[in-house]
Parts: structure tokens; sequence; C-alpha cells
């Protein structure tokens, strides 16, 4: 009993931990990724007539629109990441915890709190996790990717969908834009459309999400062996596990998010005067992706998505373990 009362103290400071590191991988994501994020979406939701390629859209969003262009809709993601961000990861820790000891218990029984065997200190993929989590097996570390991710989701979709549909207005005037502002999107819409209007394509993002699965059970993998296999510091571990299991993750899920972004910036109709709608559901917006282009249809604009996932996530991983590790 005295051991279960000394580690419950020790738990909740680790839960907090991953929540207020979240917050600064979520800065680092948007500053290094919203560029290629924004190529990356404006591809997805056009066809070759427009833009032939990525760099075609990145000269022709700077010349057109000035190096501003590159970070349109950046606000409600500058905001989104830092709170999904510390959502995703600090309920990952939570899940990590929880797997470890309700799930694989039989497996971890000699290293949980309480035993004779003394835990190393920051040890496993999240430093600061608990020993019992710290050895999950990698499966493990994916099961809880995956409800992380549906746990984000619910404050991703609103996130995401108002980001989307600003950075498709293509003009360099805001007189002429349906939006001005982030705000100003959440406001025409949930005034046209309600709170499933605000949260439309949600079914979309849980299904994106549950791909976490590849990225955190890839991470787990990559963190192992490079422990292992090399002499790399911590913060290189974090940079290397980080940006190539976030590649791992793309690669699985890029189809399902190309069927999203379709689904977000499919125009709304009704009040809000902004076309006629064009699928009912995430298959129809699926076949129209296939019927216009094929298999490759797919993978269109993956180039800037797969560029930016490495930067992007690795940076954003060696914050999170970075402050994981300094927070006292």
């Amino acid at each position: 009993m005295a051991a279960d009362q000394k580690q419950k103290p020790a738990e909740a400071s680790k839960n907090y931990k991953g929540f207020v590191a979240g917050v600064f991988s979520g800065i680092a994501k948007l500053t290094v990724g919203h560029p290629f994020d924004t190529v990356k979406v404006r591809l997805q939701t056009t066809d070759a007539t427009r833009f032939s390629g990525p760099l075609q859209c990145v000269v022709q969003t700077v010349r057109n629109e000035g190096v501003r262009g590159l970070y349109k809709g950046a606000t409600p993601p500058l905001v989104g990441w830092m709170f999904m961000d510390s959502i995703m990861l600090g309920s990952l820790t939570v899940y990590r915890r929880l797997l470890a000891e309700n799930v694989f218990y039989r497996h971890l029984t000699p290293s949980l709190p309480g035993s004779t065997t003394s835990p190393p200190e920051k040890e496993g993929p999240i430093a600061a996790t608990s020993h019992a989590a710290a050895h999950l097996p990698s499966y493990g570390h994916g099961l809880a990717g995956v409800m992380a991710g549906g746990t984000v989701s619910f404050i991703a979709a609103p996130v995401e969908h108002v980001k989307a549909r600003l950075q498709i207005q293509y003009s360099a005037k805001k007189a002429e834009r349906l939006y001005s502002g982030p705000l100003d999107c959440v406001r025409k819409i949930y005034g046209a459309h309600g709170v499933a209007g605000v949260y439309k394509g949600l079914s979309a993002t849980l299904l994106f999400r549950s791909f976490f699965f590849f990225w955190w059970g890839s991470y787990d993998v990559l963190t192992r062996a490079l422990k292992d296999r090399t002499s790399l510091s911590a913060p290189a571990i974090n940079f290397w596990a980080g940006g190539l299991s976030a590649q791992v993750f793309w690669l699985t899920s890029y189809p399902s998010d190309v069927v999203k972004q379709r689904i977000m910036t499919d125009p709304m109709g009704g009040k809000l005067n902004d076309g006629t709608p064009r699928f009912k559901n995430w298959w129809q917006a699926a076949q129209t992706v296939y019927r216009e282009g094929g298999a490759k249809g797919y993978w269109r604009g993956f180039v800037p998505c797969f560029l930016r996932a490495f930067p992007a996530n690795a940076m954003a991983l060696v914050a999170f373990e970075g402050v994981m590790r300094v927070l006292p």
C-alpha cells in the first residue's frame, strides 16, 4: 500500500510533463512545417491544370501572395498545434502507462512499481514516462498512439477544417476572400451550419489518425535500435527516430489524408453560399479522387508532405523529449 501511495504523485507529475512538453512540440512543428503543409493542401485540393507540381505551387504562391502566402491559415494551427500536441502527447503518455499497468501487466511485472527491481531512470522512447510504459512492446506503443489519435481528433478536426479552408483562398486581396481570418471562418460556418458544420470531416479525421499506430510503433522500434546500436546522444536519437517514424506514418496514411482534405474543402452550400456540396460521405470523396486522378490521385501533394514530415516532426519530438527531460 505504501508503495502505491508513493507512486501516485510521481505518476501525476509525469502526466503533467507530457501535456506541458506537448505545447513546445506544437510550436516547433508549426514553425518548420506550415509552408510545406500549405503546398500539400493546395495540391491535394486542385488538379494539374492549376499547379503541375510542388515547385510551381511554391513559385506561384510567393509570386502572387508573397512569402506570407505560404503561412496562410497559420493562426489556427499555431494555437491548435500547441493545444493538439499537448493533448496528443500528454494523453499518449497516460495511455502508455494505463496499457502497461492493465493490459501488459503480466509481461512487465518485474519492472512495475513495488517490485524488488530498481528501475533505471530515463529509459525508453519517452524519457519521463513510467518504467513500465517504457517497456511496452512496440505494438503496445502503437495501440497507445491510436487511442491518443482518437482523443486529439476532437480538437484536430475543427482546427484542420478551418486551416484547410483558409489555405485554399487564392486571392491576395482580403476583400475577395470569403473568410477574412480564422475567427471569421468559424463564425460564418457556425452561423450557416452549426456545430456539425464546424466539425465537418470528423469521421475522416478519426480514420486518418488511426494510422498513428504505425507512427508510435515505429518510433519505439527506431528509438530502441538507435539506442542499442549507436552512440548517439538522446536528442539525436529523438531527432532521427522522430523524423523517420513520421515518414513511416505518412507512407501508410497519406491516401486517407487526401480524402480528408477533399471533404474539409468541399463547398458547404446553404446560407454560406460557397457552392454546391459534392460529397455526401467519405466513400464518395474517395471515389472522386480515383475518378479524377486514378491511383496517383491519392498521392497528389505527397512530395511536400514527405519533405515536411522529417524536419517538422523531428524537431517537434526533440522539443518534446527535451522539455520532458528538464521539467522538474
